[in-house]
This record gives C-alpha cells, sequence and structure tokens, in this order.
C-alpha cells in the first residue's frame, strides 16, 4: 500500500506543499521531488554532515529525518544563503576569500553547520571553531583554510563599527 501524507513546509522563504510517503527521507524530498540539489547525500548514516539543513534555525542532518517531520516548519538550505541579486552570504564570501573548499561537496553542510554556530559564538576561539566543525567531514581540504575563513570572517564582524 503506498500511503501518501500531504505536507506543507516553509524552505528558503517560500513555502512548498507536496505528498509524501512516511518514509521518505528529507534530504530526499528536498533533493528528487522539490529539485534543491544544494543539500548533499554521503554517508545516510548522519555522520558526514554533507545533508546539514537549518529546521526552524538548528543544524539538523536531514538524511537522518523523515520529511513529513518537516510539516509545519522552517527550513533553510544551502540554496537560502545568497540574496535574490546572487550576492554571497558573508560566510560563503568568507569561503572563497580563504580557499576553505576544493570539490564542494561538503561545503553546504559545512556552511549550513556553521551559521547556528557563528549566531551563538559570535567570539569564539580557534579551538570552538574545530569543535564545531568536527561533525562534518571533508577529504579534500585538511580543514585549515576552513578555519581560517571562519576566523576571517569572525575577525571582519567584530572590527565592524555598527
Amino acid at each position: 500500500m503506498n500511503t501518501q501524507i500531504e505536507i506543507s513546509v516553509k524552505i528558503n522563504g517560500k513555502q512548498y506543499s507536496a505528498a509524501a510517503e512516511p518514509r521518505l527521507l528529507l534530504s530526499d524530498f528536498l533533493r528528487h521531488e522539490l529539485g534543491l540539489t544544494g543539500t548533499h547525500v554521503g554517508c545516510e548514516h548522519g555522520v558526514c554532515g554533507a545533508c546539514t539543513v537549518l529546521l526552524n534555525g538548528e543544524a539538523v542532518r536531514s538524511c537522518l529525518m523523515f520529511a513529513v517531520q518537516a510539516d509545519g516548519q522552517d527550513l533553510l538550505t544551502v540554496e537560502g544563503l545568497a540574496a535574490a541579486n546572487g550576492d554571497l552570504h558573508p560566510l560563503q564570501a568568507a569561503f572563497r576569500e580563504a580557499h576553505a573548499l576544493q570539490c564542494g561537496f561538503c561545503t553546504p553542510g559545512f556552511l549550513m553547520s556553521l551559521l547556528p554556530f557563528l549566531q551563538d559564538k559570535p567570539d569564539a576561539s580557534e579551538e570552538e571553531i574545530r569543535a564545531a566543525l568536527s561533525g562534518n567531514l571533508c577529504r579534500c581540504t585538511g580543514y585549515q583554510n576552513i578555519v581560517k575563513a571562519v576566523k576571517m570572517l569572525l575577525e571582519e564582524s567584530n572590527s565592524d563599527p555598527a
């Protein structure tokens, strides 16, 4: 029996309604049903962090959630970071400037994991940054430039007179 459940979820400020099987993973719903392919699927066990999205402002692994669990919730994916005019989010710009990505597969997960961390810790130390990154895996960069990008962003934010 193929039971579909109607769900309604706000993603990147836009309301979506769709039918989903109860067992459909949120990551698959985003990628295959809605075409939001910025959320990557790596391990499918919640270990690598590539599928991280924000659910009501909190970082979650979309490969560990069912789409129906997002019903009525507010999601932010990597597609929602850049401005409508194409300007990069400050964190994306810092990643670019610090050469904090190579193949780019893990980058969306890093960005989405770091957003709530940076809101909570605007004066984070390098040790705290490294701890915040520990749930995301990267096979290319060695993490040094990712840490550099975050430190650079924090320094810029903390030096702004506003």
